[in-house]
C-alpha cells in the first residue's frame, strides 16, 4: 500500500474501514480477533480492537510467526508492540526461539486458519503483498470465510468521512 509511517493520514482512513467491520463482526456475536502483529495492517487491527475493548467485548490474540520478530523493527514500532503484547488477551509465538526460516511465516498462517472461522484481509491484488500467501492456503481451507477491505471500500469511507469529519480533510486530500 505504500505507507511507511504511521503518522501518514490514510492510516486513519484504513484504520476506520477495519473499526467499521469488525464493529459489524462483534455485534454478529464475534468475540476472538486473531493477528500476527505484523507492522502494518495487522498492527493497526490490534489497535483499533484495543480501543473497541472499551465498547465491545472482545477479546484480542497476537500470535507472532516466532520469538523476537519485533526486533528486526524500528524502535518506535517496537515500543508499541510491547503495548499491544501487553494488552492483548493472549499472546504467544507460533515458534519458540528466533528466525529459522520463511517456512515459520506459512505456518503461522496455517496455525491462523485452522483456529479461526474467517479472515478479514485489507489486498490490493494489482499492488501484491504478504496477504496473497495467506489467501492462497485460506482459499483451500473448506468453509473458511474470506472477508476483504478493498481499495473502493476504503474510498467510500474516506468519502463519508468528508461528510461527517470534514475536520480530518483540513490541509489537503488524503490521497
Amino acid at each position: 500500500m505504500g505507507i511507511f509511517q504511521e503518522e501518514d493520514r490514510r492510516v486513519l482512513f484504513i484504520k476506520e474501514a477495519i473499526r467499521r467491520r469488525l464493529i459489524a463482526f462483534l455485534e454478529e456475536g464475534g468475540e476472538w480477533v486473531l493477528v500476527s502483529c505484523q507492522p502494518g495492517v495487522e498492527f493497526w487491527t490490534a489497535q483499533v480492537v484495543l480501543e473497541l475493548k472499551e465498547d465491545y467485548d472482545v477479546s484480542l490474540a497476537v500470535l507472532p510467526p516466532f520469538e523476537g520478530a519485533e526486533e528486526r523493527w524500528p524502535e518506535d514500532i517496537q515500543m508499541a508492540f510491547q503495548e499491544i503484547k501487553e494488552d492483548a488477551d493472549f499472546y504467544k509465538p507460533v515458534y519458540k526461539g528466533g528466525y529459522q526460516g520463511a517456512f515459520q511465516f506459512k505456518a503461522k498462517d496455517r496455525f491462523l486458519i485452522e483456529h479461526s472461522d474467517r479472515a478479514l484481509v485489507l489486498y490490493d491484488e494489482e499492488t501484491p503483498g504478504t496477504p496473497k500467501f495467506f489467501l492462497e492456503m485460506a482459499r483451500f481451507a473448506e468453509g473458511y470465510e474470506i472477508e476483504r477491505i478493498t481499495p473502493e471500500d476504503l474510498q467510500d469511507t474516506v468519502e463519508e468521512l468528508e461528510w461527517t469529519s470534514p475536520e480530518l480533510f483540513e490541509g489537503g486530500n488524503p490521497d
